[in-house]
């Protein structure tokens, strides 16, 4: 072999070691993308970790698998605003491909901190209201999701509470003052609430202790009963809601069924699971090129009626034929 052509066979070997180990790398970050996740359960919630699951088996059947091509950073605000800002910022410091959020306070601190880094939520109430989306077909900006309740349900859950409890007159309406969404549920409700000869009496939830005193200043007859709205401080107190309502023996609508699977009466709304598994529907599409501006917001495809027939026996109410023949599931 001459000088030169050993010269030009030696370069060709050197820019192949080089370049090798470059295509591989970015092969390899190619197929490596990277999902925050913020929720506003504490970690240790197994709701929490239920909706996750469907949310990461979701990604799965869409072929993204964790650790192999798509990495997933968690952070758990445990209903604290606080730690919906901190873990806001750490996680858009992160460079993720797109952020999967619980709800309004989480995806109100995830927009504070980017508006550029694409945002989808799986538990909203009102998005537009919020002030999140621009509209539900064409939402602009980064974020995008899917909704939780309208606001007529309100009106269904007065009227459960009367079908299950015939003789309540007066009912505590337990919401969070933060919650933009809550106002609109309160109204559609008092809108009604004559039509059902009652009373309502809407109760603050910001300060746990706060609330049992107010909870248990208006239970004081028998014809006293409650409505808990969604909220992320109703879902990480909901073990003391729920304790003060068997307490006080307060007959007590849900807006959703964990609520009653730790005890609660009854519940009406959609599934809180199914959401973060749609959601994955999102992420997939965004990961693969398309913005959240472009996917409209998407409402419950059905809602589920549940009903704890235990703790109806322990308060003496006698669940109506019509409400066990409606009943998406009876827990005994």
């Amino acid at each position: 072999m001459s000088d030169m052509r050993r010269r030009d066979f030696i370069s060709l070997l050197s820019g192949a070691a080089v370049s090798w180990p470059l295509a591989a790398r970015a092969q390899q970050g190619e197929r490596m993308r990277r999902i925050g996740v913020l929720m506003n359960l504490a970690a240790d919630d197994p709701e929490g970790q239920t909706r996750i699951t469907a949310f990461v088996q979701g990604l799965q059947q869409l072929g993204w698998t964790e650790g192999h091509n798509v990495r997933i950073d968690y952070r758990w605000g445990a209903g604290d605003a606080e730690h919906f800002r901190r873990y806001a910022a750490e996680l858009v410091a992160l460079a993720p491909d797109v952020i999967l959020a619980s709800n309004i306070p989480v995806v109100l601190a995830l927009q504070q901190a980017t508006r550029t880094v694409p945002i989808v939520f799986a538990a909203v109430t009102d998005p537009v209201g919020a002030g999140l989306v621009a509209s539900l077909a064409r939402p602009g900006g980064n974020t995008t999701g899917f909704t939780l309740f309208e606001f007529g349900i309100s009106a269904k859950w007065l009227e459960l509470l009367k079908d299950i409890a015939p003789g309540v007159t007066r009912v505590a309406i337990l919401r969070d003052p933060t919650i933009a969404s809550g106002a609109g549920q309160l109204g559609a409700m008092q809108s009604v609430a004559p039509s059902f000869g009652v009373e309502l009496f809407p109760i603050v939830l910001r300060d746990p202790d706060e609330m049992e005193r107010a909870l248990t200043a208006f239970a004081r007859s028998s014809n006293d009963g409650l409505i808990v709205l969604a909220s992320p401080l109703g879902a990480v107190h909901r073990h003391r809601i729920i304790a003060i309502a068997a307490k006080r023996r307060l007959p007590a609508i849900y807006p959703l069924r964990f609520f009653v699977v730790d005890g609660g009466l009854i519940s009406y709304g959609p599934d809180s699971v199914e959401p973060y598994r749609r959601a994955a529907g999102y992420v997939d599409r965004i990961l693969k090129g398309e913005k959240p501006a472009d996917l409209p917001v998407q409402a419950p495809t059905k809602y589920e009626l549940v009903i704890n027939h235990e703790t109806a026996r322990v308060l003496d109410l006698p669940v109506p034929d019509k409400l066990l023949a409606i009943a998406d599931e009876v827990i005994e």
